[in-house]
């Protein structure tokens, strides 16, 4: 990871940090509108043709009733900890549910503000280099709280047309209704117009490749008359660490999001001095080795890079300025400055 120190900095040299890596959807958009185009055209069998070609796997099935499948073996272990999961996600998410408010703006003149849920929404849950049960969870859960009648979930099929246990087990608990056996442009294009077996759906969330992406970008203005979350990008971390912050921690946040994919980029912010940074080098070198995604973490860490911040307050000022998708602050007495943070998430 390259490092730089803020304070030998100009504000235009600090303002290139921001940067991320680039992305050129205009020739993404070429490859994947005459993908969606096929699926609105040809349905189920133009999405069994791509799945064909791009994931090798030929399906007699693309959707599979949740309700109708039995229940996937697991681990108790493993089960165990999906189960602590939902209900840790299940709570943040149910704290968030609106009440019914009533304003009467002026002597005769009332208003009040609704939340229904929407009806039919799909997920997308990525499967090609890694399993993803946890996004499985993150985007089911929501939907099952908001009452949503309709939730497909698509994930890629493994090589036997099978769907991957652990997201099954998630998509179960979490009351997912529909799961449509194909990923990529395909499947988002499968949900969002509808075909023969899927359901058409209404909004669209979940993260993906760059081709995915694109998919959801070109079907939100379309005449399939969808939402979506929002176009995402590479994921992204940066982390703010103290003297008093653990290097074996650092790492792992830093790694978390590395291995996500060659073009994930983290960043670390040291705030102060006394920092050992060999020793966090060192701990990022020894855990990337041991990791089963070590190849995609390194790649990322190529285009990372590290930030000298002379205090805290220098420190939350560049990660304000950086705006990181995710962010952690690994100091001491770190309470003391969630006020101070503007732009994260």
């Amino acid at each position: 990871m390259k490092s730089y120190r803020l304070s030998e900095l100009s504000q235009a040299e600090v303002n290139s940090l921001k940067a991320r890596p680039r992305i050129d959807f205009s020739s993404i958009f070429d490859m994947v509108r005459p993908i969606v185009d096929d699926v609105r055209s040809r349905g189920d069998a133009a999405v069994k043709d791509y799945t064909a070609r791009f994931d090798k796997v030929d399906l007699d099935k693309l959707i599979e009733n949740v309700a109708e499948l039995p229940e996937p073996e697991l681990d108790s272990g493993v089960k165990e900890a999906f189960d602590v999961a939902y209900d840790n996600i299940f709570a943040f998410h149910d704290a968030q549910k609106s009440a019914e408010k009533n304003v009467e703006n002026m002597k005769g003149v009332k208003c009040k503000r609704v939340a229904r849920s929407i009806a039919s929404v799909g997920l997308y849950v990525p499967g090609g280099t890694a399993v993803l049960p946890s996004t499985a969870l993150m985007l089911s859960i929501p939907a099952q709280i908001a009452g949503c009648k309709t939730v497909v979930l698509a994930t890629p099929p493994g090589q036997d047309g099978s769907i991957c246990k652990e997201v099954l087990y998630c998509a179960k608990k979490a009351g997912v209704t529909h799961i449509l056996k194909a990923g990529g442009a395909q499947a988002i294009a499968a949900m969002a117009w509808g075909t023969a077996s899927c359901p058409k759906v209404e909004k669209i969330f979940g993260p993906g490749n760059q081709y995915v992406t694109a998919a959801k970008m070109i079907l939100q203005n379309s005449e399939a008359m969808i939402s979506i979350d929002m176009p995402a990008g590479p994921s992204e971390v940066l982390v703010i660490a103290d003297k008093h912050a653990n290097p074996v921690h650092i790492a792992a946040d830093l790694l978390s999001q590395a291995e996500h994919g060659p073009d994930s980029q983290v960043v670390l912010v040291i705030a102060g001095d006394g920092v050992d940074l060999r020793a966090i080098e060192e701990e990022i070198s020894k855990q990337c080795q041991s990791l089963p995604r070590g190849e995609f973490a390194s790649k990322a860490l190529n285009h990372s890079f590290t930030v000298f911040a002379r205090d805290m307050v220098e420190a939350i000022s560049f990660s304000n300025l950086y705006a990181p998708e995710h962010l952690i602050i690994n100091v001491k007495d770190a309470e003391k400055w969630e006020n101070f943070i503007e732009n994260a998430g």
